[in-house]
């Protein structure tokens, strides 16, 4: 398809997206990435897609290019659509959606991590949901990069630790898991919420945490997670060696 030049979504950020893991052109999680699209229209006052809209233009993207088979990054974007002055969206708007998919090759290695300057708002609603205004986590990846290292951490502007910048955050003190609360101006991940239910279930303690970077200056182990890698280890943050948690294997197994 070609997307309009006046897109919303385009012009303003005016939109949402997902990003699934698919194996073997299957999508994984799927009712969980649905759900939380539908509370992100809901949030920014769009109509919600069909679940069989979304499910076809998956499908179709997988086959399209070539992913039936294997593991697969499949991306679903819903945009406001065209049309109103300037900010203005008209009423009633007529979204756009589509879908992508790229290979997506199991992860390899623990990560080196740094601390980003570029900041989450924790007042934002874009900081809880997928929007298409990702410059923020685009501009904290780059200082990674440029760093040397392969992915960033964000504190939010009151200080707090909130997340990576395309991962949810988890870090091992005194032998009990922390992750930074929503609170926190953090996206409710769905592995997120697989890992602090794995740790009720397994009996291992875990919170959410509204805490600054001493915090993580103090980690024995840090690892982050998303739909497309799980969980993965840090080996380092801001150059200080870090040590792999020892339950992160049986979390990982448990993750599938």
């Amino acid at each position: 398809m070609s997307l309009p030049l006046s897109d919303r979504g385009l012009l303003l950020g005016d939109g949402l997206f997902e990003t699934l893991l698919a194996v073997d052109g299957v999508p994984v999680d799927w009712t969980e990435h649905m759900a939380r699209l539908v509370l992100g229209c809901a949030a920014l006052g769009l109509p919600a897609p069909a679940e069989a809209d979304v499910r076809g233009a998956a499908q179709a993207a997988l086959s399209t290019a070539g992913l039936d088979t294997g593991r697969a990054a499949l991306r679903i974007t819903w945009t406001a659509g065209s049309g109103g002055r300037g900010l203005d969206r008209p009423e009633p708007c007529a979204p756009v959606l589509f879908a992508t998919a790229a290979p997506s090759p199991a992860p390899a290695g623990p990560l080196r991590l740094i601390t980003a300057a570029t900041q989450r708002n924790a007042g934002s609603i874009a900081s809880r949901h997928k929007t298409l205004s990702y410059l923020d986590n685009v501009l904290a990846r780059r200082e990674a990069i440029l760093a040397g290292a392969d992915e960033a951490v964000m504190l939010n502007t009151d200080g707090q630790v909130a997340c990576a910048a395309a991962a949810n955050l988890f870090w091992v003190a005194g032998g009990r898991l922390e992750t930074p609360s929503v609170d926190c101006g953090v996206l409710a991940g769905i592995t997120r919420a697989k890992v602090l239910a794995w740790a009720k279930a397994a009996g291992a303690p875990a919170a959410e945490v509204a805490v600054g970077p001493d915090a993580l200056a103090k980690a024995e182990a840090v690892f982050i997670t998303n739909s497309l890698t799980g969980a993965r280890s840090a080996q380092s943050l801001d150059g200080r060696p870090l040590a792999e948690w020892p339950l992160l294997a049986k979390l990982s197994a448990a993750l599938g």
